[in-house]
């Protein structure tokens, strides 16, 4: 009897190596795959974390192939990582709005690129380590995420885009699991990765300095312009709109006496607006390139919670589109720095009902 083939997306860390093995246990036929995005095989990294795709990856994922028995191979994405994630991260930040590399990532390289040239290959699914499940909704039998068992780890924030073909495609093992039954997993079966650290940084920025990484791939340095208040006051310079975001304090190289916060910014006249700190809190924004996983499609108005960040506790609002790909999303409660460019997911329960990318508030 032919298994089931699965190809699985390794990227050294301790998650998707232990989803490689439960699926392995499960009876699937795993190949595994360590994605080659951006980095030269020749090419020092710093990697303090031991990023997603760095060169260490590699090496960890090659191992960990090797121990569970599996095939493995490096695949090279460079030129789709180029036009989905780095050129939208630098065109997002010139136009005075903050990206999320992650979740392009995810849809368009880790998902439509790995996906095609996996199913190319034979594969009947691909997988990662990611702490979501992937369920069909009770009511409209549509694919959906379905929140992981531990809260704190839960990713189906950066995956609501996901189209319901690749759902279709996917398993997500680890999404049952709580972090540290996955690395009592990994050591039980003495994986040389069972106690790695977590990647906290962008895998292409480890050092976490975005102006300086869009200047040296531009080639050109941002241009200065004008800290102003509210009523077009100038208060001081800044050094590039590159360089700021929605709800900043920090950094801002300008003392004023009592703290201070990015409220908007402004790249036609290239100012950065800043206010204090209840100015940065609103109830209400518009989203747009919308993603629905639960339903079809948005009928009317429906209650829901949302979530503009990664870390943020889903909060209480209202969602209603305004014309085709526009939603207007009223929050109960006023959120902090709700920030252009961010996506926001929205949650009926544990369901990911779909999201969007925010375009102002």
């Amino acid at each position: 009897m032919t298994k089931t083939k699965v190809v699985v997306g390794m990227s050294g860390g301790v998650d998707s190596s232990v989803a490689a093995y439960l699926l392995k246990e499960q009876g699937y036929d795993v190949i595994g795959v360590t994605m080659q995005i951006w980095q030269d095989e020749t090419q020092e990294v710093k990697e303090d974390h031991g990023g997603c795709c760095g060169l260490s990856a590699v090496d960890d994922a090659r191992r960990v192939a090797q121990a569970l028995g599996i095939p493995y191979y490096v695949m090279n994405f460079k030129e789709e990582f180029n036009q989905y994630v780095i050129d939208y991260f630098i065109k997002e930040y010139q136009k005075g709005r903050t990206p999320n590399p992650c979740i392009a990532c995810n849809r368009y390289v880790k998902w439509e690129s790995l996906l095609n040239r996996s199913l190319q290959l034979g594969a009947n699914y691909i997988a990662t380590g990611h702490y979501a499940n992937i369920v069909k909704h009770p009511e409209t039998h549509r694919y959906t995420l379905k929140t992981s068992v531990t809260a704190h780890k839960d990713q189906t924030y950066a995956l609501y885009n996901l189209t319901q073909e690749q759902l279709a495609h996917t398993l997500m093992p680890v999404g049952q699991y709580t972090k540290d039954e996955i690395r009592e997993i990994a050591e039980k079966i003495g994986l040389c990765i069972a106690h790695k650290p977590d990647s906290q940084e962008i895998c292409f920025i480890p050092d976490h300095d975005h102006g300086r990484f869009i200047e040296e791939e531009t080639k050109k340095l941002a241009p200065r312009g004008h800290f102003v208040d509210q009523q077009g006051n100038i208060l001081g310079e800044h050094q590039g709109l590159i360089r700021y975001t929605i709800g900043q304090r920090k950094g801002l190289g300008i003392a004023l006496g009592k703290p201070m916060y990015v409220v908007a910014l402004r790249p036609e006249t290239n100012e950065v607006v800043l206010g204090e700190s209840e100015e940065i809190f609103t109830n209400t924004l518009y989203a747009t390139d919308l993603n629905f996983m639960m339903i079809e499609d948005l009928k009317g108005s429906m209650k829901v919670k949302g979530k503009i960040r990664y870390s943020q506790i889903p909060a209480s609002c209202t969602i209603r589109k305004i014309d085709e790909d526009t939603l207007e999303c009223v929050f109960d409660e006023p959120q902090r720095a709700i920030t252009p460019g961010q996506a926001v997911v929205f949650y009926d329960g544990e369901y990911v009902v779909g999201g969007g990318t925010i375009q102002s508030r």
